[in-house]
């Protein structure tokens, strides 16, 4: 086991990491300053895909994160992430392929270059992939996001139309203390903070539904 102070400075070349990837530079400038008209929508802020999208993608991803096994399954709250995917004139973007993103329950992405002390989840994988349908619907089984040293609980999600219009942003929980103090959130403006923020409510099952609709422009 590390001792503290090992922990210490893992603690401190994490928040680095974070913040490199976070620095103004990385981030896209806010697409969000003209007002929509009629059933014109604004595009969804973007912001850093961050050092954790996994180098090697599976091929074989899915849209469920969770794995479930011999009665166990991955760490955390269950959450579905359901949502879709539009052009900015409102019309769905069928075949848009849609890629989720997030640490485990214990605050460490399934990644080489995390080397924060939450331990790995063997039935969580961290990544997950699906495409949109005829309407741009898109669906996410997966655990509700956690906080952790530096960040506030979030989603990472990549939306790269067919057409080749390509959207990477974050997804937050809509009430969490924690995004008052988020680095990567201040760079918006209040009304791009709130695009950005869904509602997690839990279902009469106890899992978490949340809903998160992204406007890719051409």
């Amino acid at each position: 086991m590390a001792d503290r102070g090992t922990r210490s400075a893992a603690f401190v070349a994490r928040r680095r990491l974070l913040a490199a990837a976070g620095a103004p530079l990385g981030l896209a400038v806010p697409a969000a300053a003209q007002p929509a008209r009629g059933d014109a929508r604004a595009p969804t802020p973007a912001q850093t895909r961050g050092p954790f999208y996994p180098p090697d993608p599976p091929r074989d991803a899915g849209a469920d994160l969770v794995i479930e096994r011999g009665g166990a399954r991955a760490l955390g709250e269950l959450a579905v992430l359901s949502g879709r995917v539009l052009d900015t004139a409102g019309r769905p973007l069928a075949g848009t392929v849609v890629e989720l993103w997030q640490c485990n329950a214990n605050g460490r992405y399934h990644h080489p270059r995390d080397d924060g002390p939450g331990a790995v989840d063997p039935l969580f994988r961290g990544f997950g992939r699906t495409t949109a349908a005829a309407d741009g619907g898109f669906r996410f089984r997966t655990i509700r996001p956690v906080a952790y040293p530096g960040r506030t609980p979030h989603l990472h999600v990549q939306f790269v139309a067919p057409g080749g219009a390509r959207l990477v942003t974050q997804v937050y929980v809509r009430g969490e203390p924690g995004n008052a103090r988020d680095g990567l959130l201040s760079w918006l403006s209040p009304d791009e903070r709130e695009r950005l923020m869904s509602t997690f409510e839990r279902d009469a099952a106890g899992v978490w539904q949340a809903s998160f609709e992204a406007v890719l422009a051409a």
